[in-house]
């Protein structure tokens, strides 16, 4: 398969990864701060539509091993690109009820165009070398669509909620432009489809998997070490160090971190294997991550430095355990449900961290924007996704040999 062709079919995760880090990063605080709803409220709807999102992949990635992948992404772009302009330009009244249904629309759209999208990279690779690079083209141009939305808010307007605004705007012509050099681009692949079942009797065989269900443990506790920082990325940085105005800066700095370091994880992956590498990258971030905690007012420098540190490892983070969940689904012959399962996964590592994270903030005194409980902030930021990072690297180590394939 040719660079030109494994690029293309990269292409279409940057307009993807723009419109998540605005769902996943922006969201919280511009809803908190700029419509000016409580955390409370704002927790649980946002663990309420993320878990409701989460519950309906596995459905998803059964019906795409049942119709063609590229036709069931390009029927998802259109409510993804509707739902994510309205979500960023909330009315001044019903917000609340505003949230829910952009985030409905959004989700839907969005999760249906991912499980098929990762479906089709499997399909269209017949290897696992191959699997690896078409995942980290895909993963790659993703960071770049999170490096553009996180630095574009300060270039739209000065204030950040204007900013964010203007961004939703950007999306739909992005969309349209990476979606037209795919689908032209890249073929539909070779499915490998095991006899057609109903939706039960198919997940039942996916968890049924030993190995994909030792990966979905480590991934696990490894998705809420990540999830839970990066909820509370903003708030952090605002609040603990001061520095709100460098903000997407150093989000920038992360995500290109990130993206310089896929090739050198599939070249590490290639010569001692993905399960070697991706505990690397565990290793690395524990080591990025233990000094945060002792960071405040004013220290730039010293979290730039983490920012970039566990930026590297995030590049085999986005990249080494989706690989591997694709040769996993290609051999049980539905890779549909299994990233349907994985997609499920992933969210639910999201909407925990969010629908706990903030809530509990909350109850310890926390007032975004203020001075109050900021040491209950740092814990819950540095030293509580430690732990989850900590017990992945083990179940990793410990189950190395049956998930190197």
């Amino acid at each position: 398969m040719t660079s030109p062709r494994i690029l293309s079919y990269g292409l279409l995760g940057l307009p993807l990864a723009f419109a998540a880090l605005p769902i996943y990063v922006h969201v919280p605080r511009f809803y908190a701060e700029t419509a000016g709803m409580e955390l409370a409220l704002l927790g649980f709807i946002l663990l309420a539509t993320r878990l409701a999102d989460a519950g309906i992949d596995p459905w998803l990635g059964w019906l795409a091993d049942r119709v063609p992948r590229p036709t069931m992404v390009a029927v998802a772009l259109l409510p993804f690109a509707v739902g994510f302009v309205a979500l960023l330009n909330p009315p001044s009244e019903h917000t609340a009820v505003w949230l829910v249904g952009s985030l409905a629309l959004t989700y839907v759209g969005f999760s249906a165009a991912t499980v098929a999208y990762q479906a089709w990279g499997a399909d269209v690779g017949n290897t696992s070398a191959l699997r690896t690079r078409l995942t980290a083209a895909r993963e790659g141009f993703g960071l770049l669509g999170v490096v553009i939305a996180a630095a574009l808010p300060a270039l739209l307007a000065s204030d950040l909620g204007e900013g964010i605004r203007r961004l939703a705007w950007v999306l739909p012509p992005v969309l349209l432009v990476a979606a037209l050099v795919t689908f032209s681009r890249v073929g539909a692949g070779q499915p490998v489809h095991a006899p057609a079942q109903p939706l039960l009797p198919s997940l039942r065989r996916v968890m049924a998997d030993q190995a994909f269900r030792r990966l979905l443990a480590v991934f696990v506790a490894n998705g809420i070490a990540a999830a839970v920082p990066a909820t509370l990325f903003l708030f952090f940085v605002a609040d603990v160090l001061k520095l709100e105005q460098v903000s997407g800066p150093l989000l920038a700095l992360y995500f290109i971190a990130g993206a310089a370091s896929l090739p050198l994880w599939v070249r590490i992956a290639g010569r001692f294997g993905r399960v070697a590498a991706w505990l690397a990258a565990m290793l690395l971030s524990i080591v990025a991550f233990a000094s945060a905690s002792l960071l405040g007012s004013g220290d730039l420098w010293p979290f730039a430095a983490i920012c970039l540190a566990s930026g590297l490892a995030l590049g085999a983070d986005l990249t080494l355990p989706a690989a591997i969940a694709a040769d996993l689904g290609e051999r049980q012959g539905q890779a549909g449900a299994c990233f349907g399962v994985w997609n499920f996964v992933a969210k639910l590592n999201l909407a925990l961290a969010a629908g706990l994270a903030l809530p509990l903030l909350g109850l310890l005194g926390y007032v975004p924007g203020s001075s109050a409980a900021l040491p209950a902030l740092t814990f819950a930021y540095a030293l509580l996704p430690l732990a989850f990072k900590a017990l992945a690297a083990l179940l990793l180590w410990r189950w190395r040999q049956t998930l190197e394939i």
